[in-house]
């Protein structure tokens, strides 16, 4: 993955919808979904266990469908085996979606390869957490 590509995403990116939130602050989702709002990103928890709850001065939603407006980046934080459902329904609600970010360990190729033929930018197995210190100070 390119350095300039990942600099691009997080450069342009201003409101995220961040799957599979977790309410305790020991999970990665967590503090990941935390560090984004610290940096000025709108992040909008999706976590259908926690739907309707508040945090990071949202209403954490049951699924994308339910966000009303645009993101620029869905966010996830689910096994790799549920990333093709997630990026159907961020395709289906989104056509013209800017980024899918598979978080650390989490990869699907043919996923990732339905949303880049639909023109949106794909991250695989990167956090956000540690690109964005790493390449914007």
């Amino acid at each position: 993955m390119d350095d300039a590509l990942i600099r691009d995403v997080l450069t342009r990116t201003r409101t995220i919808a961040l799957v599979g939130y977790s309410a305790n602050p020991d999970r990665p989702s967590h503090r990941v979904a935390h560090f984004l709002k610290s940096r000025g990103y709108r992040v909008i928890p999706v976590n259908p266990g926690l739907a309707g709850q508040e945090a990071l001065g949202e209403t954490v939603q049951p699924s994308l469908s339910e966000i009303e407006g645009d993101v620029d980046m869905v966010d996830i934080f689910r096994r790799s085996d549920a990333v093709p459902a997630v990026v159907d329904e961020a395709l289906e609600r989104w056509p013209s979606l800017g980024t899918v970010w598979m978080q650390l360990g989490i990869t699907h190729d043919e996923a990732a390869a339905k949303a880049e033929a639909q023109g949106v930018t794909v991250i695989q197995n990167r956090c956000p957490a540690i690109e964005y210190p790493r390449l914007m100070g």
